[in-house]
């Protein structure tokens, strides 16, 4: 008797449960509704054209479509190693990117310290406005302003002159290409890069801080022992997200900066893939390129997450 009460008990408990958790759905359909465009982008423009990835299988023709043009299996991705300019562009990509992750990822983290330490409230609003205005350029406004600067008869080489030194030719050096990538990405992107960090540094205990200098600690101890491990797990964070795009430099600054002296040391995957699938028409090919890209990333992600768990930090997943 006993037993049969109590399982009517749970029983009835298991409805009120499932009624209550149908009531709160319905409840929050406003907040559904709000996710929905950005689940729409993804839905559209990330998942539905993974369609499209079964023309690096194929010697795809548009006129047979996806089921009638003939199964070629890994052809594409066994020429992209043999090729010895698809392995100079990953060579440039891969270059390129780590000089990024070396001068352009340590930047919004200084800024931010630096931002963090100004008391002038007025002040330092002022300066975080001017550190985020360039994200805002678009990348043929970056590159145009720096050609203006920096071309033969620009600024940059008419000051040189009134030093002695004869103009550089920086826009159809190929020694001069991948520093200006870096420095462009530097001023474009840094300052909006600080945004992440800021909000980190700002769920910081303040009362960590007032013990460090009831013990002594300076400015340079307080940030050494307590802002930076307090924001390691967000620094981890971010630096595993930008391993994933480690073959995706992005297309437009790359395409906006190349030129036929630089060709041979700035033709990245981005631009290879346009060359080779719209200029060429090699369609397949460029998608199995663009896979091949799209799979190291995950590899490298995945390698990252493990490493930071490994040493005691969350990961992404």
């Amino acid at each position: 008797m006993e037993t049969q009460k109590q399982t009517a008990e749970a029983a009835e408990v298991g409805r009120v449960t499932r009624t209550e958790k149908r009531r709160l759905r319905y409840r929050d359909w406003h907040l559904y509704l709000l996710i929905l465009p950005g689940l729409l982008y993804f839905i559209v423009f990330k998942y539905f054209p993974m369609f499209g990835l079964l023309m690096a299988f194929q010697d795809f023709s548009p006129f047979l479509g996806f089921f009638d043009s003939p199964w070629v299996g890994l052809k594409h991705f066994k020429t992209m190693f043999e090729d010895e300019e698809a392995l100079r562009v990953i060579w440039n990509t891969l270059e390129i990117s780590l000089l990024q992750i070396l001068f352009a990822f340590p930047l919004p983290i200084i800024l931010a310290l630096m931002i963090n330490e100004l008391r002038n409230a007025v002040y330092k609003r002022l300066i975080q406005s001017m550190v985020y205005l360039p994200h805002f350029l678009s990348w043929v406004v970056v590159v145009g302003i720096f050609v203006v600067f920096l071309k033969s008869d620009g600024i940059v080489n008419q000051f040189l002159k009134l030093l002695g030194i004869g103009p550089i030719p920086f826009l159809t050096s190929p020694e001069w290409f991948k520093p200006l990538i870096v420095l462009q990405v530097i001023w474009k992107e840094s300052g909006w890069g600080t945004i992440i960090i800021l909000a980190a540094l700002a769920g910081i205990n303040p009362q960590l801080y007032e013990a460090a200098v009831i013990d002594g600690a300076n400015r340079w101890q307080q940030m050494w022992h307590i802002t930076l491990p307090a924001i390691r797990s967000t620094i981890v964070i971010l630096l595993i997200l930008r391993l994933g795009s480690v073959m995706d430099i992005g297309f437009e600054q790359i395409f906006l900066m190349l030129n036929p002296f630089t060709m041979e040391v700035g033709n990245v995957l981005d631009t290879y893939v346009y060359f080779k699938g719209i200029q060429q028409g090699d369609i397949s090919f460029a998608t199995a390129v663009g896979l091949f890209k799209g799979a190291v990333g995950l590899v490298l992600v995945v390698i990252a997450n493990r490493l930071a768990k490994r040493f005691g930090e969350g990961g992404i997943y």
